[in-house]
């Protein structure tokens, strides 16, 4: 069994519990992926799969590699593809069928996205700078302040938190818990909030 799937992100809404509490949550289409291939430790140094989520509009207008890759390994051309790891002993293979039925209620998974992009944003939007005071006279409001000395060491060190590209990277959100499995509609409903926009595509990991 596969430790992880790929899901669309369809948006949020909300579920009453068995307290009759409002429960914030995520629905995703997990599903259905096929696993398109095997990775070995002895070929690739490694032990994975790479699974590819079925969709077949998005699967007809698949690149000319996309289609001759899925097709080397037998499977239905898949444009949306991502590697999970896997044991060495895992009884997976190429052409298996990946379902939200792997996951249940109440387990805590991980779960992978590419987030919202915010275009260029200053210090205080992006890294939560305080900025100077809003008084009458001050010429310091939103700068990010003083990046490096003049005579030393008379450059900008790496990593210096500055404005720039906000968002559009990758986050994993950790432990967030299954709500709901709907296998019938190849549905999950995630606790909370999951990275990227609506129609985006995120990896679920089952926690080890």
């Amino acid at each position: 069994m596969a430790n992880g799937i790929i899901g669309k992100k369809l948006g949020m809404t909300q579920i009453f519990n068995e307290k009759g509490q409002i429960v914030p949550v995520t629905v995703i289409q997990a599903g259905p992926c096929v696993v398109v291939q095997r990775k070995t430790a002895n070929k690739d140094g490694y032990d994975a799969i790479q699974i590819g989520f079925i969709d077949a509009p998005a699967g007809k207008r698949a690149s000319k590699p996309e289609k001759g890759h899925c097709e080397k390994h037998g499977v239905a051309p898949v444009r949306v593809l991502r590697e999970l790891r896997i044991e060495a002993e895992s009884p997976l293979k190429e052409g298996d069928s990946v379902l939200v039925d792997a996951f249940q209620e109440k387990v805590k998974v991980n779960v992978t996205g590419i987030s919202k992009g915010k275009g260029f944003a200053g210090v205080i939007k992006r890294h939560h700078f305080a900025g100077g005071r809003a008084s009458h006279g001050s010429m310091f409001h939103r700068a990010p302040g003083s990046i490096g000395g003049s005579s030393d060491p008379s450059r900008v060190y790496p990593g210096i938190r500055m404005a720039g590209h906000m968002g559009s990277e990758q986050v994993t959100v950790r432990n967030l818990e299954v709500a709901k499995v709907d296998a019938e509609n190849n549905l999950l409903l995630v606790k909370g909030a999951v990275p990227g926009p609506k129609g985006g595509f995120v990896v679920i990991r089952q926690e080890a």
